[in-house]
Parts: structure tokens; sequence; C-alpha cells
């Protein structure tokens, strides 16, 4: 087939953006983005599975893995912010008939993700300890070795992470979701396997942890690599590479979203992380040396849980992205009101399975992480996190869906505001404001108490974007 010929073909495939039903485009595009995401969020959680099973690291490896947790998610925070409003920018330009917009947003992006990947990367060397120390790393002296010697690894991977993380709805955007998803199975495939044999067999430790999770991330980046120079419908020149600061403006602006969803984690776990140490001082278990570690430990537990749950929800808002992008570049208001429906009833559904899950089964929830080694204060401080913690997860997963689409919709401004409020002023504000009043479980009921209130605001804003597509309905051809 000429290259011609390729090109018609592909455009045609992405027309059906506009034309494909519904239901259809979202299962092609969301599972695809879900197991993605998923297999990402896996990187951390396997890690952190083997750690807690390995007798010689327990608990201490646990809590030092949650430290170290959300300064990968600072790393990815950067990516997706990068990588998201470049897939949404694409899918705008693409719905609008621009292939020069969306080639230029795909050249400036790939640019910015490799300097921004060196910048983070050195930043995280030269001030290792400190920034160890400042999310909670210094509970003891145990956690704060093992803390220090598995980001020093960690850390020598973050260009391949965040370029792999980036490139994916890269890859989604020019109409490849199978590639996107299954470039990340790989490098997890890659972890799964050799977590086992470091911990376990060559007895690596923390080390072989990050070893096994770098050689993963390497393999993803290379096939995002790969891909970008065999893309299929927005193919960037030279001159693409070539920094313009409105593309680069335009592409951060749409991706802003997705940098405060997760950088709101980062905060929030360093508030929480700090409560944690500070309020587990004053606790009569956990003010014991032995017992210090248990509460970072188990929040970091859940915190993964929680992760595994949003990245399902997050990968069907992202994966819709494109559809919803290239529909409000064609102004096909009443398949982008439909696909809003279909997917805050989905992101219902899988929140209220998460809730018969974390309020009914906990115990079984924190035996994948090594309470048979623990203590019995280890299960029943995760018993009473998992069901305190996340009661409102269902609202939480309505509120994510409404984050990200209404950043598919280039309702910048509306999805940032809202995302601002659940996850800085909320989430870390209940954070260090609660436990002035309820101590080590006032950290617990942060999240919730962020989740309700939020939720309440988000309806408001959900109302008003049905009442904008009505509107415009009105005069769309059926």
């Amino acid at each position: 087939m000429s290259t011609e010929n390729k090109t018609d073909s592909n455009e045609k495939a992405h027309q059906l953006l506009g034309e494909e039903k519904v239901g259809t485009l979202m299962r092609k595009y969301a599972v695809p983005c879900i197991i993605s995401l998923l297999v990402g969020a896996l990187y951390n959680i396997v890690d952190q599975i083997f750690i807690a099973n390995a007798s010689y690291l327990g608990s201490y490896g646990n809590a030092a893995n949650t430290v170290v947790f959300p300064l990968t998610v600072i790393a990815l925070a950067v990516a997706v912010m990068i990588g998201d409003g470049c897939c949404a920018f694409v899918s705008l330009n693409l719905g609008k008939k621009k292939p020069e917009a969306a080639r230029k947003s795909v050249g400036n992006s790939v640019i910015m993700i490799i300097v921004s990947s060196i910048l983070l990367s050195a930043v995280y060397i030269i001030f290792s300890d400190g920034i160890i120390t400042v999310f909670g790393g210094t509970v003891n002296a145990e956690t704060f070795s093992y803390s220090k010697e598995y980001f020093f690894y960690i850390t020598l991977g973050i260009p391949f992470y965040m370029f792999g993380q980036a490139m994916n709805p890269i890859i989604r955007s020019d109409g490849s979701p199978r590639f996107a998803m299954a470039s990340t199975l790989v490098g997890a495939v890659i972890n799964i396997i050799l977590d086992p044999v470091f911990i376990f067999v060559f007895r690596w430790g923390m080390m072989g942890a990050a070893v096994a999770t770098v050689l993963g991330q390497v393999v993803t980046a290379l096939l995002g690599i790969w891909y970008l120079c065999n893309m299929k419908l927005v193919k960037p020149h030279k001159s693409d590479f070539k920094l313009d600061f409105s593309v680069c403006k335009r592409t951060l602006v749409l991706g802003i979203t997705s940098f405060l969803s997760q950088i709101s984690l980062v905060a929030a776990m360093a508030a929480i992380n700090n409560m944690i140490r500070k309020y587990g001082a004053l606790d009569s278990v956990f003010s014991q040396e032995q017992y210090a570690q248990i509460p970072m430990a188990v929040v970091g537990i859940v915190m993964k849980f929680f992760q595994i749950v949003i990245s399902i929800v997050v990968g069907m808002a992202a994966g819709c992205i494109p559809v919803v992008g290239y529909n409000m570049g064609a102004k096909k208001n009443r398949r982008v009101k439909e696909l809003f429906t279909r997917l805050l009833v989905a992101e219902a559904a899988v929140g209220t399975v998460a809730l018969i899950i974390v309020e009914f089964f906990p115990k079984q929830l924190i035996g994948f992480f090594g309470a048979a080694n623990e203590s019995a204060y280890y299960t029943d401080f995760a018993v009473k996190a998992f069901r305190i913690y996340l009661c409102m997860i269902v609202c939480a997963c309505v509120n994510k869906a409404c984050f990200i689409f209404l950043q598919a919709m280039g309702k910048a401004m509306s999805s940032t505001f809202l995302s601002m409020v659940r996850e800085i002023v909320l989430g870390v504000g209940f954070a260090l404001l609660l436990p002035l009043f309820f101590g080590l479980d006032g950290v617990l009921y942060s999240m919730p108490l962020s989740d309700i209130l939020t939720f309440i605001i988000a309806a408001i804003i959900i109302k008003n974007v049905y009442s904008e597509l009505n509107g415009n309905i009105k005069g769309e051809k059926v």
C-alpha cells in the first residue's frame, strides 16, 4: 500500500471517532488505556508485595516504598501533563482538520519530556537525603536506610519512566491504543518476572526491587521511541521538534488537570506521612520503636489499592479523551453528552465495587502485603484504614471522571479549578487539620471528607455542562 493510501486509510479511521457508536468507541479506547494505567500502577504495587513478603525487609521495606512512592508520582505528574495535554491538543486539532498543529504538539512534547526528566533526575540525586526526610523517611533508621537505597536506583530510571508514560497517551491520540497498552504491559511483565529473582534469589533487597522496575521502564521507553519514528497519522517533521512557546503553553494548559490529579497525591502523601510520623509518636502502640513504621506502611498499602481503582477510573476517562476532543472539535455535542453520561455511570459502578471490597474484605487485602509476617497491630490498623480512608470512594471515582472529561472538552479552567479544590485545598488542608483534633485517626478522615465536599461542587459543574451541551444540541443535525 502506498504512503498516500495509508494516510487516507488512517484519516478515515480517525473520522470514525465522529461516526462510530459511542459505546463501541469507549470500549475500543478506554479498555487499552485502563490496562496501560493498571500495568503502570503495578510497577510500584508489585514491588511492595514482594518487599512485604521478604522476611528480611518486611514492614521496614514497605514503609520505605511508601516514602519513595510519591516521588515517583512527581515524575508521573509531569509526564502525564505533557502526554495527556498533547493527546487532547492532537485530538482537538484533528477534529478541526489542522494536522500541522497536531504534529507540532507531538514534536514539542517530546522535547519537553526529555528536558524535564533529566532535570528532575538531577534534582533527586543532588537533594536525595533532604527529599526523603520531607516525605517522612526519618520515622526510624531502618526505614531511612531502605528509602535511600530504593530511591537512588529508581532515580536512575526516571528519564525512561517519564518518556514511556508521556508517549502512552500520544500513541493513543495517533489511533493506536493497543500498542500503547502493549508497550506498558511488556515493561510490567519484565518487572514482575525480575522482582522475585532479584529479591528472593539474589537477595538484593530494595536495590533488587528498584532495578527490576527500571529495566521494565527502559523497555517501555524503547518501544515508545520506535513508535515515534513510525507514527501512523501524526507524523512530526524535524521542524516540529523546534520549541514553539504557544504550542507548549496550550499543550501544558490542556494537561494541567492530569498534573494536578497526580501531584495532589504527592502533596497529600507528604502531609500524611509527616502527620503519621508526628501523631504515631504520640500513640500508645506506635510510639514503640518496633511498631513505629506500621502506620506509614499501612497507609501506603491503602493508597496502592486506591491507585488500582483510580487507574481504572482515569483509564476510562483518559481513554475517551481522543473521542471527546474530536467530537468537540467537530461540534458533535450530542455524542459528547452521550459519552459523558455513559462515563459517569461506569465510574460510579467501579466505585461501588471498590467500596464493597474495602468494607467487607480488608483482611484479605492486607494479607497480600505480608500481614502473616507482622504483629496483630499491623492487621488491625490496616482494617480500620481501609474502611475509613476509602469509605467515599464512589464520590472519588465520579470526581476524577469529571476532572478529565472537562479537560478533554477543552475546559481547562473549570477542570483545573475543580482539581485544585479537591487535591490541594481540601486534600492537603484536611490532612494537616484533622489530626489536630482526632490524632492518628484524623489522617484517615481527611480522604472521605475531601471527596464528599468535592462531589457536591462537581455535581453543580456536571449540571452546567449538561445545560451547555443541551443548548448546543438544539441547532445540531441528528
